[in-house]
C-alpha cells in the first residue's frame, strides 16, 4: 500500500512528508536524504548569502536529482536573495511569516511551487488566492518560531472547510511519527510537514548539546515565548525551557532591556566564511557551527517533543513514519468499521 495523496501528486514526491524550515540545522544534507527517502527535503536559506545559496542548493545536488525546496522567512529577505533562488534546480519555495502576495506570482513565473505556512484559516485563505500552490498548515503545537493560535487538531479541519477539497495541505505542529501522519490526514491534511523529528537525525547540522536536550524533554518541558528576540523581535516561538527561561521568569518576567545578563556575549556563529558574535536572547538555533554556551540559546522544539527517542538517519525517519502510517490505517483503523 502507498499515500497517495494532493501533495505527493503535486510535488512529485513518493511520501506524502516534507521537511520544514529549521534555520541554521536545515542544510543540504539534511534536505537531500529526506528527498532521497521519497520526501520533499527542505534547505533552510535563512541568513544565507547568494553566494553560499548557490553553494547549498548545489552540494544538495550532488547529493539527489529527486525534488526538492527552499525555504525562505519574508522578515529576512534581502536584496538578491529572490534572485539567487530563482535560477536553482529546485521544485518548490516555502515562504513563513508576511503577505502571501509579495512573492508568490514571481516564484511561480519562474516555474516553482508555491507553499505557504499559515498559522490560521484567514492566513492560509490570503495565501490560496495569492496563488499558493499548496498549505502548511501550523498549530500552536509546534516548535520553532509560532504563527498561530489553535492546536493543529483544531486549525487543520478548518483550513480544509475553508479551503475545498482540493488544495493540498501539510499539517505541522504535534506531528513527529506515523500515527502522527495518519491522524493528519483524518483531520483533512495530505501529508505532514516535521521540523523537531528531523532536528534529532544524523543529517542534521544540529550541536550535538541540542540534540540530547530534545531526546530528553517533554511535551510539558516545551514553552511558547517572545524571549530569544535578539534578531527577530515580537515573533512567538517554542522552546525547550532552560535556565535562562527559568532565570527570566524568576525576575518577574521584565521586558526586553531589563532581563538578566542582556547584551552579554554568549558565544560565535561560523558560517559562509563569516563569523558572528552572539549575544545573551540571539534568535540563532543551536548548529554545529555555533561555539560558546550553548544552554544560552533557543533549543527550538514541539510538543512532539516526546514521541523523539533517539537519532536517526533521515531516511529512516521517513521510512518509519510510512510504515507505521500504513500500518495504523490499513489495520488499526480498517478493524473499527464493521
Amino acid at each position: 500500500m502507498t499515500l497517495k495523496t494532493r501533495i505527493t501528486e503535486l510535488l512529485g514526491i513518493e511520501h506524502p512528508v516534507m521537511l520544514a524550515g529549521l534555520g541554521g540545522v536545515g542544510l543540504s544534507k539534511l534536505a537531500a536524504a529526506v528527498s532521497e527517502a521519497g520526501g520533499l527535503g527542505t534547505i533552510a536559506l535563512v541568513g544565507l548569502s547568494p553566494e553560499v545559496i548557490h553553494r547549498e542548493i548545489a552540494a544538495a545536488r550532488r547529493l539527489t536529482a529527486k525534488p526538492l525546496a527552499v525555504n525562505l522567512l519574508v522578515p529576512f529577505i534581502r536584496p538578491g536573495i529572490i534572485e539567487a533562488v530563482l535560477g536553482e534546480p529546485i521544485d518548490a519555495v516555502s515562504l513563513f511569516w508576511g503577505d502571501s502576495n509579495e512573492h508568490t506570482a514571481r516564484i511561480k513565473r519562474a516555474g516553482m511551487k508555491v507553499i505557504w505556512q499559515c498559522g490560521s484559516v484567514g492566513e492560509a485563505v490570503a495565501a490560496c488566492r495569492a496563488g499558493a500552490d499548496a498549505i502548511v498548515v501550523q498549530g500552536i503545537d509546534a516548535g520553532g518560531h509560532v504563527r498561530g493560535k489553535a492546536t493543529s487538531l483544531a486549525l487543520i479541519p478548518a483550513v480544509r472547510d475553508a479551503l475545498g477539497a482540493e488544495m493540498p495541505i501539510l499539517a505541522a505542529g504535534g506531528f513527529a511519527d506515523g500515527r502522527g501522519l495518519a491522524a493528519a490526514l483524518a483531520l483533512g491534511a495530505d501529508g505532514v510537514a516535521l521540523g523537531t523529528r528531523f532536528v534529532a537525525s544524523t543529517e542534521a547540522a544540529a550541536h550535538p548539546l541540542y540534540q540530547q536536550r530534545l531526546l530528553a524533554a517533554q511535551a510539558e518541558d516545551t514553552v511558547l515565548t517572545t524571549l530569544y528576540d535578539v534578531g527577530w523581535p515580537n515573533a512567538g516561538h517554542r522552546v525547550i525551557r532552560t535556565r535562562v527561561v527559568d532565570e527570566w521568569e524568576s525576575a518577574g518576567h521584565p521586558e526586553p532591556g531589563k532581563r538578566p545578563g542582556e547584551g552579554e556575549p554568549i558565544g560565535v556563529l561560523r558560517q559562509g566564511g563569516l563569523e558572528l558574535a552572539l549575544a545573551k536572547y540571539s534568535v540563532v538555533t543551536p548548529s554545529e557551527n555555533v561555539a560558546g554556551d550553548i544552554d544560552e540559546l533557543p533549543h527550538y522544539a514541539g510538543m512532539s517533543v516526546n514521541l523523539i527517542h533517539e537519532v536517526l538517519p533521515a531516511g529512516e525517519i521517513v521510512r518509519r513514519i510510512i510504515g507505521e502510517a500504513q500500518e495504523v490505517i490499513a489495520r488499526r483503523l480498517a478493524s473499527v468499521v464493521v
